[in-house]
């Protein structure tokens, strides 16, 4: 069943999910000024402006003209055509010969039978594009992955980033407090190069951070052609299935990708049909007529025995061709089409286990992280609890400073991985539902205009029969990026509460004070 809104918030809660679905993250950026982008906005604006989705679609009206060029086969041609001569020499001329002539005719053909190859290739063009369709589907659904992922990485950085920057400043504290306790000879200067070497780690991994999050805002830019600004809380996924069988049978069904193979199969039986029309015979009716001028060159003579200046000439018939020999390329032909077929009936196999893959590959990732989640957040709650006991410990002589810096390094790695667990879960849902073919525009109830009919331009093109019934001149749909601000690694939001620490900053002294 489909998805008539995916992304409309907590509305959606009420629908009745696994058990395991139930828990299903929403990363938070916790940000301490409103947010500026929701993820359905983002995606409308990928859905919009995004160059490979818009050439994704233009491709598809490309191969729309492939029905009305295969329908022009079986259509009746009519040419014109017009001469002038003017009679130089000509040793047997005789009196009534006209030395010029005009003349101007019309001509028509109407195919009667082809052995079968118009109507065999009206229906290969017509699967084309039914799997066109389903490609364009592919590729929305491709392209609102790449807008998830993007959004989450740039979710994920940030709170990378702010992780980062805290532990900086927390080991700056614990630096200073060595300081002061090696100078009244508490501590020695061993304690001292180990703070030290220990905050110079963390700065440098949080350049690293910083370097990540402005790749992750600057492939924000790529995907959705805007900066990233604030961005809020992704909504809970529904409808996520309760089992991996489930999941592929719901795939086997809907996979766009699949589609598209299964229609280029169909499309290739009628090519090796239209490659035996070939042999067969062909049988047409074809119509002239033509008026003549000799531009008044006849003479008296000829005038006298009948001979008119001008006059209409008129012819019907029938035509059969019917191949003999051909040099052996009907049978050629045949053989790649049948080649070709074979290789379009591998393609469905391949394709269909390529789904399966997918599909159960992103539910086991999916449950993965979920449990990695949990995982991490009870290891982010000892850790927290050890760094207190740690610190208390070591103010009272039973623990190093070494302890305190590993304890704080711990730390900050679970609050790595949770933030890290949260994205892996989310991205690996929706790439689920992707793979299940229920993760299109239409599923996900995208607002922001109407959505992209590709029935409109087909039903357009499919009669059209015009020769002079061309479409406008390509103009640019997708925007440039090449205006927006290079990305910088700020940020002004606040850890979600789970991920925040306090830090104690007060240390005893030598008295032990």
């Amino acid at each position: 069943m489909r998805i008539s809104s995916l992304l409309l918030g907590a509305s959606l809660l009420a629908v009745a999910l696994p058990a395991a679905a139930q828990t299903t993250p929403t990363p938070s950026t916790g940000s301490a000024e409103a947010p500026t982008t929701t993820l359905r906005e983002a995606m409308v604006q990928a859905y919009n402006t995004n160059p490979e989705l818009s050439g994704e679609r233009a491709n598809l009206r490309a191969t729309d003209e492939g029905v009305p060029l295969a329908r022009a086969g079986g259509l009746p041609t009519v040419s014109t055509s017009s001469s002038y001569s003017e009679s130089l020499y000509d040793s047997g001329a005789t009196a009534i010969s006209p030395p010029r002539t005009a003349s101007v005719g019309v001509d028509a053909s109407l195919p009667i039978y082809s052995g079968g190859s118009v109507a065999n290739s009206v229906r290969a063009a017509e699967r084309r594009v039914e799997a066109g369709r389903a490609n364009l589907r592919s590729a929305e659904s491709d392209l609102f992955v790449s807008v998830v992922t993007v959004y989450l990485d740039v979710i994920r950085y940030e709170a990378i980033v702010r992780l980062n920057q805290q532990n900086v400043e927390a080991l700056k504290v614990n630096l200073q407090a060595t300081r002061d306790r090696f100078e009244v000879g508490d501590l020695t200067r061993t304690d001292v190069a180990q703070s030290e070497a220990r905050l110079a780690l963390a700065e440098s991994q949080l350049r690293g951070a910083e370097a990540q999050l402005i790749a992750a805002r600057e492939s924000y830019i790529r995907v959705v052609g805007t900066p990233a600004g604030a961005l809020a809380s992704p909504p809970p996924l529904p409808n996520l299935p309760d089992s991996p069988d489930a999941a592929v049978r719901i795939a086997l069904d809907e996979n766009p990708s699949l589609a598209a193979a299964r229609k280029a199969r169909e499309a290739s039986r009628f090519d090796t049909d239209v490659a035996r029309a070939s042999r067969l015979p062909k049988v047409s009716v074809n119509l002239g007529t033509d008026y003549y001028n000799r531009l008044g060159s006849l003479g008296n003579q000829a005038s006298a025995l009948g001979y008119t200046n001008d006059g209409v000439a008129a012819s019907a018939g029938l035509s059969l061709s019917l191949p003999l020999f051909q040099g052996g390329r009907p049978a050629a032909q045949i053989r790649q089409a049948q080649a070709r077929e074979s290789q379009s009936i591998e393609q469905v196999t391949y394709v269909e286990r390529a789904v399966v893959s997918q599909v159960r590959s992103a539910y086991a990732n999916y449950q993965s992280a979920l449990r990695v989640i949990e995982a991490s957040r009870v290891a982010v709650e000892a850790n927290q609890l050890s760094l207190e006991g740690v610190r208390a410990e070591n103010s009272v002589g039973t623990r190093t400073i070494l302890d305190i810096l590993n304890a704080e390094q711990e730390l900050l790695n679970s609050q790595v991985n949770y933030v890290t667990a949260e994205r892996d879960a989310y991205v690996a849902g929706f790439t689920l539902l992707a793979a299940m073919g229920r993760a299109e525009a239409e599923d996900l109830g995208l607002g922001g205009g109407a959505l992209y009919d590709p029935m409109a331009n087909y039903n357009e093109v499919r009669g059209s029969w015009s020769d002079w019934s061309t479409g406008e001149t390509p103009e640019p749909v997708a925007t440039s990026t090449a205006q927006t601000p290079a990305q910088t690694p700020d940020v002004s939001n606040t850890l979600d509460p789970l991920l925040q620490r306090p830090v104690d900053t007060t240390y005893p002294n030598s008295s032990g004070d």
